[in-house]
């Protein structure tokens, strides 16, 4: 039996619920389960890569079988040949990712031909949460608390408001 490694990659700025529960289910499908952080230099995050993965780390904390790391840039599919992933797991929250997700995996198996990449469709409760509106809804006022792991809620405190 040829046992897949499988990778989940994101910005995580912030990590919401939804993307951990991508990632308990990922892990249970795979049996294991690497977290990377990855830079967006088309995003403005407000958090920086070492604090996501301090926050991924502390929302995992007790999750076994998933580890977190962060990614130095460059090519995904040149992270995972250097490292020995097979497999890159994407959630999905509906039709408004299927169209860029079903892009970047084409781009990324002309890469790396043996790569797969394997799609989770969101529970219904995180279908609607992103990082992005988590983080602009927090920065003018509005409790993000139910979507996103107590850890993080203590960090976009340290951050400020608008």
């Amino acid at each position: 039996m040829n046992i897949k490694r499988a990778i989940y990659t994101g910005s995580f700025d912030p990590v919401t619920n939804g993307h951990v529960d991508i990632i308990r289910r990922a892990r249970d499908v795979f049996g294991s389960l690497t977290v990377l952080v990855i830079p967006n230099a088309a995003k403005h995050p407000l958090f920086t890569l070492e604090e996501r993965r301090a926050l991924l780390e502390e929302a995992l904390r007790g999750e076994n079988g998933v580890e977190v790391a962060v990614a130095d840039g460059g090519l995904l599919t040149d992270y995972m040949q250097s490292h020995g992933y097979s497999v890159i797991v994407r959630g999905l929250r509906g039709t408004q990712d299927l169209e860029h997700e079903l892009t970047n995996a084409y781009y990324n198996q002309a890469f790396l031909p043996e790569v797969e990449t394997v799609f989770l469709p969101a529970r219904t409760e995180w279908t609607y949460v992103s990082s992005s509106a988590v983080r602009e809804a927090f920065l003018y006022g509005a409790d993000v608390s139910r979507w996103v792991p107590a850890g993080v809620m203590r960090a976009l405190a340290g951050k400020g408001r608008r």
